[in-house]
């Protein structure tokens, strides 16, 4: 625990020598942006029109990345991976980088639909339990007037399914796809069919579903200040806690890589 305080509480001096403002945190390169920073290049890939990847790495995936071969190539061929939680921000500082925010998954995905009516762009929700993203959409339209959800499907599926899904997501032609399946498996959905898809942005959005549908809460204002919405989350699901003690291994494998650079 000594050790881990010390850690936290450390002083940085950030290294200038960050490759295209990406950061290297345990073989995942680390998007070092702030979330306009991170809308203003998610505004070029929807210009763009090829069909593009963003990640939101937290400490857990990337944990899961340092023993998932096929997770971590995913991570570092996505056109952009935010620092979705403080642990990655912390990770980047005391490996000496310069990581200005976090840029949590959920903000980002209710920014882009805020942004969605104004451009006339197309959203389509795909994930979290039945019914589940029929009720999100409904949020979405109350929050976001003139907003286009133009799909939703569950996540519940067999493999057999999955041609069906990819028909509805094509027909619907949306300009955003937003993917609640969970780590490490929207993400290799959304890789295995990015491309046949053909949709701009794509994004796995774990429990944002379940939060707009009310069906869990997210971490008040001052705990997500304080760096606490792990600690929030563990209170409201214990059985996360099994996967709450991936923090400290985290913690320690960073400091870990940082005394063998």
């Amino acid at each position: 625990m000594i050790l881990l305080k010390r850690i936290v509480n450390e002083e940085f001096n950030f290294r200038s020598d960050v490759m295209n403002n990406k950061v290297d945190i345990l073989g995942v390169s680390v998007d070092s942006v702030t979330m306009q920073e991170a809308i203003s290049k998610i505004e070029t890939f929807f210009e763009q029109r090829k069909p593009t990847l963003i990640a939101t790495a937290n400490a857990e995936m990337l944990m899961r990345a340092t023993h998932d071969e096929e997770l971590k190539k995913i991570l570092n061929a996505a056109e952009l991976v935010v620092p979705d939680g403080a642990g990655t921000v912390w990770a980047a500082h005391h490996l000496g980088y310069e990581m200005p925010e976090r840029v949590a998954g959920y903000d980002l995905a209710q920014e882009l639909m805020k942004r969605a009516p104004l451009k006339n762009r197309r959203v389509y929700f795909f994930g979290s339990a039945p019914g589940v993203a029929d009720k999100a959409k409904l949020k979405a339209e109350e929050l976001y007037s003139g907003i286009k959800i133009v799909g939703t499907r569950n996540g519940f599926f067999k493999a057999e399914d999955e041609p069906q899904i990819i028909a509805d997501i094509k027909t619907a032609q949306p300009d955003l796809l937003l993917v609640a399946l969970g780590v490490p498996k929207q993400e290799k959905w959304l890789a295995k069919y990015k491309d046949e898809l053909n949709v701009p942005v794509s994004i796995g959005v774990g429990g944002t579903f379940d939060v707009m549908a009310g069906i869990m809460k997210r971490a008040p204002l001052w705990m997500q200040k304080a760096k606490l919405e792990w600690l929030f989350r563990a209170m409201l699901q214990p059985k996360r806690a099994g996967r709450l003690i991936a923090l400290p291994k985290f913690v320690l494998k960073v400091h870990s890589s940082k005394q063998k650079s």
